[in-house]
């Protein structure tokens, strides 16, 4: 059950994060997925370190500050993957 979860966690956060990040980011389904996992994993240690929050996703992953947390990590992907990917005009 728990891969379960974590695919459930990184296809909601994946979504989110891209529904409110401004402009257009390519990518299917496995792309949100996989930018949702990686943001629950970014979301978790930047909470964890700066906020000294222990626990989130790793504990319960369909929980609302996990999510929280794993759309805050996917933006911060989405914004860094932006400034790789940036052409020039």
């Amino acid at each position: 059950m728990g891969i379960i979860a974590w695919i459930v966690l990184g296809l909601i956060a994946g979504a989110i994060a891209k529904a409110i990040y401004p402009g257009h980011q390519g990518g299917g389904i496995l792309a949100t997925m996989a930018l949702g996992i990686l943001g629950a994993l970014v979301g978790g240690y930047l909470g964890q370190t700066f906020l000294g929050i222990s626990g989130g996703a790793a504990s319960a992953p369909l929980t609302v500050p996990s999510i929280a947390f794993a759309v805050l990590g996917a933006m911060v992907l989405l914004f860094l993957w932006g400034l790789l990917t940036r052409q020039s005009a």
